[in-house]
């Protein structure tokens, strides 16, 4: 079944949004087992010229599976629409010829989605997407040897680390390696777990997309180990509110390059520039921005 909506599957499957870590890629097609209406899927998809073509292994419907692919590779998103938007704007009308066909990357799963952002803080993406898999394959459920996310109740009782678990299990110190410290999570093992618990107990995830952004961005902010940046990932990637601007050192250096003739500002004025400059198309661009500053070169420039 093909969905024809064009997406360059690759690009947006690599692209370091911390939704997820990518699919498994097994030969030219991208599998992956998520949860529809709480049922397991297998899905796979692969790149059919400019479209999606897809299939899948489980009990739900044809048309169920449509609307969550369109949802996770965000395919009812007009990109030829926001490439007459770059198009109009002097500082942005390259962008497309380097990112053509990169679309968001959607959470199925918003809490898979903060403890994915959570662990990409300070972090390469390398590292981040091994350490969410590892979770996966850990504590998730299985579908066809593949895995969906813990869920949120669950994940609160993972260890923290070898300390811990040897502790509570009455166990050999040496031994231990079912923890979260154990997939390489590092000093964000704490920060995880109590997300879970305030996930658990104090905030309800089905209430944030319902929120304005002001008070999702400071809901989320609540969290240990999540800033603005990663508050603005949170939102974008795993609650779809497309005026969040993630802003770091390098979106940064590019929207000073492009808009403040290099000057030195803050990320908080990129953060709030960006926001205002580009409204609902704020999060395409700064998807956008990155990725046109890291093939084009002009990263390199900016170091």
């Amino acid at each position: 079944m093909i969905i024809k909506s064009p997406i360059d599957l690759e690009l947006t499957q690599i692209s370091g949004q911390t939704s997820q870590p990518p699919w498994e890629k097994i030969d030219d097609s991208y599998k992956q087992s998520i949860l529809i209406n709480n049922k397991p899927v297998l899905v796979n998809v692969k790149q059919s010229g400019e479209f999606l073509e897809f299939n899948y292994q489980g009990d739900i419907s044809q048309n169920e599976v449509i609307s969550s692919l369109n949802y996770i590779f965000d395919l009812d998103f007009n990109l030829d629409k926001f490439y007459k938007y770059l198009a109009n704007h002097e500082e942005l009308c390259q962008m497309s010829d380097f990112c053509s066909g990169l679309r968001l990357f959607l959470a199925p799963n918003p809490f898979e989605c903060i403890i994915s952002s959570i662990c990409s803080a300070n972090n390469s993406i390398k590292r981040w997407t091994k350490s969410i898999s590892e979770i996966k394959h850990n504590w998730g459920n299985s579908y066809n040897e593949f895995y969906t996310f813990p869920e949120v109740s669950s994940f609160q009782n993972i260890f923290l680390d070898d300390e811990e678990e040897a502790q509570l299990t009455s166990g050999d110190i040496s031994k231990c390696n079912n923890n979260l410290k154990s997939c390489g999570v590092g000093y964000r093992a704490p920060y995880m777990r109590k997300a879970a618990e305030m996930f658990t107990d104090e905030i309800d995830l089905l209430e944030i997309p319902k929120m304005s952004y002001d008070e999702a961005f400071e809901t989320i902010l609540k969290v240990p180990g999540v800033g603005p940046k990663v508050a603005d990932c949170i939102l974008l990637y795993g609650f779809n509110f497309r005026q969040a601007f993630p802003s770091d050192v390098w979106i940064k250096r590019i929207v000073s390059h492009l808009y403040f003739d290099g000057k030195d500002i803050s990320v908080t004025k990129v953060r709030e520039f960006g926001m205002e400059e580009f409204g609902d198309n704020a999060g395409y661009v700064q998807l956008y921005m990155f990725h046109y500053a890291r093939k084009s070169g002009l990263m390199a420039k900016l170091k």
